[in-house]
């Protein structure tokens, strides 16, 4: 059998397991036992600080209510995200932002340290992806949808699609949007998590970052990473799952798709 023939084989066969594992209905909505078996354990990649925390920042305290651990794993440190600063000081900066979201999120933070704007994907990157992604053993790994606007998400995307037909412990792979229409395109939600009950505290963790919001003399904010679409697309998600606030996700699955609603 060819190489390009095996890969294809085990592609299908991890389709086919990924249809039977773990899904977000499960995660919220079985009662847990107090069993290690039914604790999972979730991982969320984000192209930068404060990108998990804007497409999933309602869903992780709800994963947490239920039991689960969730790990963030933050693919750049966000080097240019700060006007003036430099690459080193920005990254130190948003480091920092992200440890304090991550605490009031009751998360752990994973850095995989590639420079904000200038990430790479080649053969070394993807192994040193791997290896700090399958160190944590998820049973759920939630990642940039890849038809983006940003090549930090795109990238890290990428790598988490590899990492999920090679991992030797398969698990569930979603996506999650941000920023629809101007970052991610083209997303047609399976699955709906509804987060009226835990918005408050989604705003308490992307309030970490600091750094990201331009607030005016009188102490308004006028611009932040946050308001590039997200309340409006709560806002049409909640409304798509008839409640007041929502964030959708799509399952990574070759069948058994569906609206899955929560």
């Amino acid at each position: 059998m060819t190489s390009r023939g095996k890969a294809r084989r085990e592609f299908i066969k991890n389709i086919s397991i990924a249809s039977s594992l773990v899904s977000l209905p499960q995660l919220l909505h079985v009662p847990l036992q107090q069993g290690a078996a039914d604790k999972k354990k979730i991982v969320i990649v984000g192209g930068h600080p404060d990108d998990p925390e804007c497409g999933c920042g309602g869903t992780i305290p709800k994963l947490i209510e239920a039991g689960h651990t969730v790990s963030l794993l933050y693919f750049t440190n966000g080097d240019e995200g700060i006007e003036g600063k430099t690459h080193e000081k920005a990254a130190a900066i948003r480091k920092k932002e992200c440890l304090e979201a991550c605490k009031v999120l009751g998360t752990k933070p994973i850095f995989i340290n590639q420079v904000d704007g200038e990430s790479v994907a080649g053969n070394p990157q993807m192994e040193d992806f791997e290896k700090k992604l399958f160190a944590e053993n998820p049973d759920v790994v939630f990642a940039h949808w890849p038809i983006d606007s940003h090549k930090d998400h795109q990238l890290s995307s990428v790598l988490t699609i590899q990492a999920w037909m090679e991992t030797p412990v398969p698990f569930t792979l979603y996506y999650y949007e941000v920023c629809t229409g101007n970052q991610s395109f083209l997303f047609h939600p399976t699955d709906y998590v509804d987060i009226t009950s835990s918005h408050a505290l989604k705003l308490r963790a992307l309030a970490c970052h600091k750094s990201q919001h331009i607030i005016t003399d009188d102490g308004k904010y006028t611009a932040d990473m946050y308001s590039c679409g997200h309340p409006s697309i709560e806002d049409f998600r909640g409304r798509e799952l008839g409640v007041a606030r929502a964030e959708a996700f799509i399952r990574m699955t070759g069948k058994g798709f569906g609206k899955l609603i929560l």
